[in-house]
């Protein structure tokens, strides 16, 4: 054993370094509802740009180098060999042009985290289930994250044991699959072996240490009292001693599948996965006065023993449990196939903490007992009583269920292959608050809150028939034809009354209000309006609050369509590709779209493919229906913040319109080359032009602009509500890059090694933004889609991102060695341009620039005996983070201060790898 281990050390030396990348093979076709029977079943290890593909054409005999458009593929070995435990986090890993940040303190979206590609929406990349439309999450991204405001599929459902294979379409495919297939298509393969199986067990956690976070000690105190930092005096004076070290995010994952036989060829397949996730929290010491002050030169004396690591800043707290099963059964000359899943997760996140404070000077008081003032008094430090001792942190817990079932037979008829297939697929996810109030409620508030819920469900026929017929070309025509009847359903269930409540302790201002009726009511004047200080405790319970009645909904449309695609090579080396398709929806209409591809072989081993088509995405009914109020911190300061769907009568009121569907043109243009026996490399560029795209509004009333946020707030007419939003169709876009792939397959001495490089250059500009105003018309400089989401929408994801990896095998031993450099990152911020206020695309004083970083993985496994696999590893091995968000007084030429948030909440969310530091794990499998 002492020989193999030196002779596999020897070869991994140089191998090391070049460590390289994603998926297996990229260089393909793009996707579609192929039967997944209709592909062979491969070796699985196949040289990459031989794999049959089964994604984009309904040819049976497509291989990855013969596609006119990318295609990567991923192994089930790829998804398994990590410590990751997520498929998005592997997937993020893998393929470049994938991107998956963390983001945290984003309510829904700590649970369940949206994923993108080629830097487009999550919601404008479409997944499929062995070749059928996989349903969305009910959950609307509505936060300041990647992918606000989109609906996307929770690709963390489906464990890396049921996986065959992945197969990522990078092109445009609407033609082909219909809406949303924009940025491209994930087409997930499941296991179909009728026989053996496999276990696995793995644990990990993080052991990291926190770049540029200092460790505080205690306070600086004089003559016992606490003191303020000179530097900055929104903070107290601290010690501290290096940098803070966490342990923590203990992940568990047990998982098994196993293949069974079923009568003499059949088959079901059954994979099982529990996944117990430990939070973790990169959250600096939270230094600012947490108590209110006895005097104006003495602190509470709790101050000294307060602890301040009060919040949860990072990966929430999850327990998975996750189910699939696939299945298959030939009779006569046909086969019966059915599929399914069933996935539960219980999680638990953390909004904002709640200082004992909160409430001292009134307005939106969320930890002050407005019952031991009279409506007129005004709320001072002398007057303040607590309703929480300390301060809370509110805790949103959410209760997720998702099924899916998936039937159908194919089979010949009349010298077609047919398929014919019925789905169903639900979505929900119901919240709990707990550890929270209801300010306006008193001391009498519940501490637990049932905040209501959310649930998607999607029913989909669809019925495909194909056949080769010999028209004189190089090889057989392909003839694709079928239709797709689909309806989706979305629903609200409100919260218990006082989650979303107005209680007595919050009075709202009387306009056109007078002396002798303002005293009456018991307010105070100011002006003409009626004002009622010792009445501003905050609405509805903190940190999430109820959806309300007004808010229910249960909502359906339906979508037909038909779509015909040819396929054949008219020459030698010749390949092409034409697909159309009619959709029809129940509440927009109706489109069509086309897509013509094609690929020349020039000389063996070099050739030339481009692509072009035309696509759209219908708005989703989330994005048409959602309604609810959360509380989102703008500059530090707590504001409730309504989002309407766009046919509530406030909506109209400020100027919503009927959404229209995304359109989009995809071009691309790349080349292919094996210019070396085992060495693939793949070069393609792309411009995607998107128009109508839907986005967010600006949160009118909290704009910063005084004539357009009082004009805002007039048609809200809610003085509880700080502003309100909805979906517009906003922008046109245009997104263009280049993916290079590189794979390389050899042989050193007795080793064997897979060696990839990939590189993705992303950019996506605004060309306009779509300012249809409405009722707002008469504000001064309105502006819908802001700068800050501007900023997002073009520099908030990697501009490029490099993937080299190594994987090779000497006899029992083997190795995975990958670094990623995720490329620089926008992180913007609320603060105006200060030479420039209103320009959209100026810098802001706050503004961040996430410098590229380079993440490096490593796992290298034994197998004693053939049946048991041993595996130690470590993701981001050298312990990178984003760089700290600076703190306290900003450069002397800008002048001010940075976002005071930022000394304890030190990463940005907009990081492309998260900020959860080093990860350590181990692993067990045993095949059978």
């Amino acid at each position: 054993m002492t020989s193999r281990l030196s002779a596999f050390l020897f070869t991994i030396s140089p191998l090391a370094l070049l460590a390289a990348a994603p998926a297996a093979g990229q260089t393909a076709p793009a996707p579609a509802p192929t039967p997944e029977a209709a592909a062979p079943v491969t070796d699985p290890s196949p040289a990459p740009d031989s794999t049959i593909v089964v994604t984009g054409t309904r040819r049976t005999d497509r291989t990855v180098a013969e596609s006119p458009v990318p295609v990567d593929i991923i192994g089930s070995d790829q998804l398994t060999s990590s410590g990751l435990g997520e498929t998005n986090k592997i997937l993020n890993n893998l393929v470049p042009s994938f991107n998956f940040p963390q983001p945290s303190i984003a309510d829904g979206t700590d649970a369940v985290r949206p994923a993108s590609l080629r830097g487009l929406s999550p919601d404008q990349v479409l997944v499929l289930v062995n070749g059928k439309r996989r349903h969305v999450a009910a959950l609307l991204n509505i936060n300041g994250t990647i992918g606000r405001g989109s609906a996307a599929v929770d690709l963390n459902n489906i464990p890396g044991l049921a996986i065959d294979r992945i197969e990522v379409l990078r092109d445009g495919a609407a033609s082909q699959y219909g809406s949303d297939a924009i940025a491209g298509v994930i087409n997930v393969r499941l296991k179909r072996a009728s026989s053996g199986g496999k276990a696995q067990a793995s644990f990990g956690k993080y052991i990291t240490t926190l770049d540029g976070v200092a460790n505080v000690t205690g306070l600086v105190l004089t003559g016992g009292q606490p003191s303020l930092d000179p530097t900055d005096n929104r903070y107290l004076a601290v010690t501290s001693n290096g940098e803070r070290k966490v342990r923590d995010g203990e992940l568990w994952t047990i998982g098994a599948n196993i293949g069974i036989p079923i009568m003499a060829d059949g088959f079901i397949n059954l994979t099982a996965e529990y996944r117990d996730r430990g939070l973790t929290n990169r959250q600096g010491f939270d230094i600012r006065p947490n108590y209110v002050r006895p005097t104006s030169t003495t602190f509470d004396p709790r101050e000294v023993s307060f602890n301040r690591i009060n919040f949860r800043y990072g990966d929430a707290k999850t327990e998975d449990f996750g189910f699939f099963a696939n299945a298959g059964l030939p009779l006569g000359g046909a086969e019966l196939y059915a599929f399914g899943s069933y996935n539960k997760r219980d999680g638990e996140s953390a909004a904002n903490w709640r200082q004992q404070s909160n409430g001292v000077t009134g307005a939106g008081g969320a930890n002050r007992d407005y019952s031991t003032i009279t409506p007129s008094t005004t709320p001072t430090a002398a007057n303040f009583t607590a309703l929480t001792p300390d301060g809370y942190l509110p805790l949103i817990q959410t209760d997720y269920e998702d099924y899916s079932a998936t039937g159908g037979v194919r089979g010949e008829i009349a010298g077609w292959k047919a398929d014919g297939s019925i789905q169903y697929g639900k979505n929900t996810f119901d919240y709990t608050i707990a550890n929270t109030i209801n300010a306006s409620l008193g001391a009498s508030s519940p501490r637990v809150f049932d905040a209501g819920g959310i649930g998607y469900g999607q029913l989909v026929a669809n019925l495909d028939f194909s056949r080769e017929l010999n028209a004189g070309f190089a090889k057989p025509l392909s003839v694709a034809v079928g239709a797709e009847f689909r309806r989706e359903d979305f629903q609200i269930r409100p919260g218990e009354p006082a989650s979303y409540a107005a209680g007595p302790l919050y009075i709202a201002p009387i306009l056109n209000s007078n002396a002798a009726s303002c005293t009456a009511a018991g307010g105070v004047l100011s002006g003409t309006t009626c004002t009622f200080p010792g009445r501003a405790a905050a609405p509805r319970s903190q940190g999430f609050g109820g959806f309300p009645a007004s808010a229910k909904r249960d909502v359906d449309r339906n979508n037909v369509s038909a779509y015909l695609e040819l396929d054949t090579d008219p020459l030698p080396g010749w390949t092409t590709t034409v697909a159309a398709r009619f959709e029809r929806y129940s509440d927009f209409g109706e489109q069509v779209t086309g897509k013509f591809a094609t690929r020349f072989e020039i000389t063996p081993g070099f050739a030339l493919r481009g692509a072009i088509s035309n696509g759209f995405r219908a708005p989703s009914l989330q994005q048409q229906y959602f309604t609810t109020v959360s509380t989102n911190f703008i500059s530090g300061v707590a504001v409730d913040i309504l989002t309407l769907g766009v046919g509530d009568p406030v909506a109209q009121r400020l100027g919503a319109r009927a959404l229209k569907p995304e359109k989009s043109t995809n071009l691309s243009i790349g080349a292919t080359a094996n210019p070396l026996r085992g060495l693939t490399v793949t070069v393609d560029a792309y411009q995607i032009k998107l128009k109508d795209r839907i986005v967010l509004t600006e949160n009118l009333g909290a704009s910063g602009n005084t004539p357009t946020d009082n004009l805002a707030r007039s048609l809200i007419n809610d003085t509880s509500i700080g502003a309100a939003r909805f979906f517009i169709n906003g922008l046109d876009t245009t997104t263009r890059g280049v993916d290079v792939v590189g794979t390389y397959r050899l042989g050193i001495g007795p080793s064997r090694w897979s060696l990839t490089a990939a590189y993705n250059y992303n950019k996506t500009e605004i060309d306009r933004r779509i300012v249809d105003l409405g009722p707002l018309a008469a504000a001064q400089n309105i502006v819908l889609f802001g700068r800050v989401e501007g900023i997002r929408f073009e520099k908030g994801q990697p501009r490029d991102k490099i993937v080299l990896s190594a994987d090779g095998r000497l006899d029992m031993f083997g190795l995975t060695a990958r670094t990623t450099r995720y490329g620089k990152v926008v992180s913007p911020n609320t603060a105006n341009p200060i030479s420039n206020p209103t320009s959209l695309t100026d810098y802001g004083p706050d503004d961040i620039f996430l410098s590229p970083k380079w993440i490096t993985d490593l796992e290298v496994r034994v197998s004693p005996v053939k049946a048991i696999e041993l595996a130690l590893g470590a993701n981001n091995l050298f312990d990178v983070y984003p760089d700290r968000l600076p703190f306290g007084p900003r450069p002397a030429a800008v002048g001010g201060v940075y976002p005071v948030t930022q000394a304890f909440l030190p990463y940005s969310n907009f990081s492309p790898f998260g900020f959860n530091g080093r990860f350590l794990y181990g692993r067990v499998s045993f095949n059978f």
